[in-house]
């Protein structure tokens, strides 16, 4: 319990937590003791989320991966990113979001 409010959330390890918050824009989570971090709508699941109720409700434990930390110190969190039954990492399976890039024509 100690080493849990001493320890240091690291990127890219999955951690369990409480969502303890629900925004339009998506999640805070409860994780490491006193740690909070957002899970983005767009990280709650694979498909498109249109209400983040519709993922994830208050007081659910969740399986959260810590994919870094903002320009503020914020903690950034991905559900989609974990198998929420059996907490396997699934960030190298997940195809990469389109972020309106072209792809561009071979030489």
């Amino acid at each position: 319990m100690i080493n849990n409010i001493a320890a240091e959330p690291e990127a890219g390890k999955i951690y369990t937590g409480k969502v303890v918050k629900i925004m339009e824009f998506g999640a805070f989570v409860n994780f490491m003791g006193a740690k909070d971090g957002l899970v983005h709508i767009s990280e709650l699941a694979p498909q498109r989320v249109n209400k983040v109720q519709d993922i994830v409700s208050e007081g659910q434990a969740v399986k959260v991966k810590v994919l870094g930390f903002d320009d503020r110190g914020k903690i950034k969190l991905s559900m989609k990113q974990v198998d929420q039954a059996t907490g396997e990492d699934l960030g190298g399976n997940q195809a990469p979001r389109d972020r309106g890039q072209q792809d561009q024509p071979a030489a």
